[in-house]
């Protein structure tokens, strides 16, 4: 492995962003509050703050005035032939980095933010509408520059619960995944909002992405064949499964520690992470033949990235996101720690990657399940004991988990078996299981319940009359006089009850006479 293809970079500390791959430079200005806005005696604008360079000459090529601090970025095609713009209710579109022309403009009401499929032509975007006044989110797909016309849109997506999307184009630019998130969970199951998984194709077709576990997404990635993703999401520890383009499960990881997904560049490989506030530990699939590689893991990592040859990983550990044992270490994806670099005390990592690469110069490898050989010795991580009390600790210890764990599990129908039941169908059958449901507790309702041997009547028996409104009035008595028995109870333990529960207990004899008479039907 030759590690000079590592290149590291510190991170520039200020407004410098670069968007275009070779000829652009984007500079956002900080104003104070106000002078966004702010025009001039003649009406016109103010002073422009947003500036696009051409990095080989150095020289402005244009000027903005930027309003809004969100979604300001500027968005230019793979192949740097036309660049977008969002402008109030519309969205702008350059061709050729020509800016004082506006070749293109996709005029949508409210429009918040847009996102350019990869690739080069046909262009396609997506755009995202929030609702207002009770009228429901959209994101729609058009393909440039045909944005003319109530039939112009590819497809159209609408949901509620959305404060802010993340569009993610698949690499073929053939369907998006949504994420929709808002930033308060009404239900309060979530102290971080809810978000929820939509899937929009170009052909028209879109779909709710059915999550079979509450809780928040954490990610979601698109495999480089387009045809698959992995969702990342529910409360701790997270499920990972792997979903088709008809948005079925196709392989379920289980559950884990895990909060990020990465597909190697040729897509046969997934690793599932946990980083951040988790320890570092990953899981390495072949999703190919589903079958686990290795588990290593990466302790106090900030940042991960795949090698162009999709042999190699990434993991690094940055300011400013921590500041103390800064540095990388690059593995290969059988476990084996292959190189380790370690920042010293006084120095600050900020920013590490990979040399970038062309598509297809690295062909895809026969995937290895044995660790390789390394002469960097592995970290075996530190395995924290959980406290025991003094009076527990000369006592054996019991195994105790706070949650259950779920095994990874195979969603495709096996050779032979029956097919899984579309949507339609699970949505069919769980209906008919809850009425199915709510029939066998109506009949226990109504089956006779067991009398105390105390009670005054303890010979009455419940025997049908075969009139429904008769019935009715000897159950509702029924449960009047059970609701008696633990207020007696109550009492006769020592409880203070209310003045109208002893005024219920009173009613009992006039009860028990009015249920005699109904049931011998009188």
């Amino acid at each position: 492995m030759d590690h000079h293809t590592l290149q590291k970079a510190q991170c520039f500390q200020g407004n410098l962003e670069k968007i275009a791959k070779s000829t652009l430079l984007v500079r956002m200005g900080h104003c104070l509050p106000g002078t966004m806005e702010k025009t001039s005696k003649d009406g016109t604008a103010g002073v422009p703050n947003l500036q696009l360079y051409d990095v080989k000459t150095g020289a402005c090529l244009k000027s903005f005035i930027q309003k809004k601090m969100q979604n300001w970025c500027p968005s230019w095609s793979d192949d740097e032939i036309i660049c977008a713009r969002n402008v109030n209710n519309e969205v702008h579109f350059f061709e050729n980095n020509n800016f004082d022309t506006i070749a293109n403009k996709l005029h949508l009401q409210k429009v918040n933010d847009f996102n350019l499929s990869p690739g080069s032509q046909p262009y396609k975007v997506a755009v995202y509408v929030p609702g207002s006044k009770g009228a429901p989110s959209f994101v729609r797909l058009y393909q440039y520059p045909n944005f003319a016309g109530p039939q112009a849109a590819l497809a159209n997506k609408s949901f509620f619960k959305a404060d802010k999307v993340t569009m993610l184009w698949n690499k073929k630019a053939t369907a998006v995944l949504v994420i929709a998130s808002t930033d308060v969970d009404k239900t309060g199951a979530s102290y971080y909002g809810e978000q929820t998984l939509h899937y929009i194709a170009t052909n028209g077709e879109s779909a709710v992405v059915q999550l079979p576990k509450n809780g928040p997404i954490y990610d979601v990635v698109w495999n480089s064949s387009s045809t698959e993703f992995c969702a990342v999401y529910g409360f701790m520890p997270a499920k990972a499964t792997v979903f088709n383009l008809k948005c079925d499960p196709v392989f379920d990881f289980g559950t884990g520690p895990r909060n990020a997904a990465y597909y190697s560049p040729h897509g046969h490989i997934l690793v599932l992470a946990g980083f951040g506030n988790l320890r570092g530990q990953m899981e390495v699939w072949d999703v190919k033949n589903y079958k686990l590689i290795s588990k290593p893991v990466a302790s106090d990592s900030t940042y991960f990235a795949w090698c162009p040859d999709g042999e190699h990983i990434l993991t690094a550990t940055c300011a400013p996101r921590l500041r103390v044992n800064n540095g990388y270490k690059i593995w290969h994806y059988t476990g084996s720690l292959l190189h380790k670099y370690d920042v010293p005390s006084n120095g600050e990592l900020w920013q590490v990657s990979w040399q970038p690469f062309l598509d297809g110069v690295f062909p895809a490898k026969t995937i290895k399940y044995q660790a390789v050989p390394s002469e960097v010795p592995s970290e075996e991580p530190k395995v924290a004991t959980a406290y025991r009390p003094p009076a527990l600790r000369n006592k054996p210890v019991t195994n105790s988990k706070l949650h259950e764990e779920e095994p990874p599990q195979n969603m495709k129908p096996h050779p032979g078996s029956d097919k899984p039941l579309s949507k339609a169908a699970l949505k069919n059958q769980r209906k008919h299981e809850a009425k199915k449901a709510a029939k066998q507790e109506a009949r226990s309702d109504l089956a006779p319940a067991p009398v105390p041997q105390n009670s005054p009547r303890n010979t009455i028996t419940q025997s049908a009359s075969g009139d429904p409104e008769v019935d009715k009035k000897i159950k509702n008595l029924k449960k009047k006089l059970k609701a008696i028995e633990q207020l007696k109870e109550q009492s006769a333990a020592g409880k203070q009850l209310e003045k109208n529960q002893l005024e219920k207990i009173q009613k009992e004899k006039a009860l028990l006479q009015e249920l005699e008479d109904l049931e011998l039907g009188i």
